[in-house]
């Protein structure tokens, strides 16, 4: 994993990638993936939304929404990176047709047209060198129930009345 990579700390929600490009609408959007910037040019292809019901391998029901943008990685002469503003006008334009849920999870589909469309997750909007950037990293697969027991841990061990260990007591 490359430094862009890591520096994409949780899945952002639509809601919130919006609030973040609000910030600077005239600041130059820059899409970051697998250690390189877009190029000046890329087009957003398609935008998708979507209300999803499954179950996972631990026989658990699951329900979520999910928008999907899609990102056409090219390089066209003449043309800059999309200011902020211009992706949430596209945005919203799509609002008008296609219900957009703020709080629904985002994935990036990304591919330069030979490759195939790789699937990424988003960090929250960083202004630097006078643009946005925002770094995509590749979308693992999970198990749900090992995730939800992970949590569970965490928790647990971060808890002040969690079991003590290495002989100090937390609450005492």
């Amino acid at each position: 994993m490359n430094a862009i990579d890591k520096a994409v700390s949780s899945d952002i929600t639509l809601g919130q990638l919006l609030d973040g490009l609000a910030a600077a609408p005239e600041a130059s959007l820059v899409f970051l993936y697998d250690g390189q910037p877009v190029k000046a040019g890329y087009h957003v292809t398609e935008v998708k939304a979507g209300a999803f019901s499954a179950l996972d391998c631990g026989a658990n029901p699951e329900a979520w929404s999910e928008m999907f943008v899609q990102l056409w990685d090219i390089y066209e002469d003449g043309r800059s990176h999309m200011p902020a503003g211009k992706f949430s006008a596209i945005i919203r334009k799509v609002s008008d047709h296609v219900r957009l849920d703020p709080a629904a999870k985002l994935t990036f589909e990304v591919s330069d047209g030979k490759r195939p469309m790789a699937l990424y997750c988003a960090s929250s909007p960083r202004l630097a060198d006078g643009r946005l950037e925002v770094a995509l990293a590749a979308r693992p697969s999970s198990c749900k129930p090992r995730d939800r027991w992970l949590a569970e841990q965490a928790t647990a061990t971060n808890s002040c009345c969690a079991p003590a260990t290495g002989g100090s007591k937390c609450c005492a």
